[in-house]
């Protein structure tokens, strides 16, 4: 799809996946809204990229906040890259024997799969308004995971929301089909980003060396191109794909 003259939204995009796909829109001089948490870089990321770069405080689970997010972007907007997510850990039972944290699992899951539903609605409404561009109104990229099929232990919640999203993601596509929309996810392997700066280096080390090839983590600015190709290529749509280096994640 083409974006002259169009913008693009991006959310989570102030660190991480969805900060290097932000720059991949500036670089295509796409006005781009960095929509991400109150107390997230957004601010200081939309002053060091420049004009094109609007910061939306937004919590992705609150429906009027998105909204006001994607008030500010410049219209007609063609693009979601859909990136916000959160970590953390729960067992079905834990060490000590305590059933895993009900709590803790809704609120991962009310972020990771929620939240992914709620921008979406809300991104695709607007879309399906615009004037169609060689036959397609807009794209969404939504962000799944590896987890999705072979979460590790302790991942329940996570591994749960992101294989909500590849589930979401067929049925999207075919509802917006109509619509001239496009819905697909990526679900990346280990990419080195914010969610897994609580490990240390040691656990980092070896989820890079389980990686078939290349043995590393993932680079940023990898999904971000796989993202801006997912936009691009107009027949790419409904589907999940891996970006993992053929990784099978291991249970612990």
């Amino acid at each position: 799809m083409e974006l002259q003259n169009a913008s693009a939204v991006v959310t989570g995009g102030a660190s991480g996946l969805g900060l290097a796909t932000v720059r991949r829109f500036v670089e295509r001089g796409v006005p781009t809204v960095v929509l991400d948490l109150p107390g997230s870089d957004g601010q200081r990321v939309a002053e060091e990229l420049g004009e094109l770069v609007t910061f939306a405080p937004a919590d992705v689970t609150d429906p009027a906040a998105v909204d006001a997010g994607l008030d500010l972007a410049r219209s007609p907007i063609r693009a979601l890259v859909h990136c916000a997510g959160r970590g953390g850990t729960v067992r079905v039972v834990e060490k000590d024997g305590s059933p895993g944290s009900l709590e803790t699992y809704e609120s991962i899951v009310r972020t990771n799969l929620v939240g992914t539903f709620n921008v979406l609605r809300l991104a695709a409404a607007r879309m399906v308004a615009n004037e169609p561009v060689d036959g397609e109104r807009g794209v969404c990229v939504l962000t799944a995971s590896v987890a999705a099929w072979e979460g590790q232990i302790g991942q329940i919640p996570y591994a749960s929301a992101k294989a909500g999203v590849v589930g979401m993601t067929l049925v999207a596509a075919r509802d917006l089909a109509r619509k001239l929309v496009r819905v697909c996810s990526i679900a990346p392997g280990t990419f080195d980003t914010p969610i897994l700066s609580r490990f240390p280096d040691e656990v980092l080390d070896k989820l890079a060396a389980q990686t078939p090839h290349p043995q590393r983590l993932g680079r940023p600015d990898e999904f971000a191109a796989l993202a801006h190709h997912i936009i691009d290529n107009a027949m790419l749509n409904g589907e999940t794909l891996r970006l993992d280096g053929a990784i099978r994640m291991a249970a612990r």
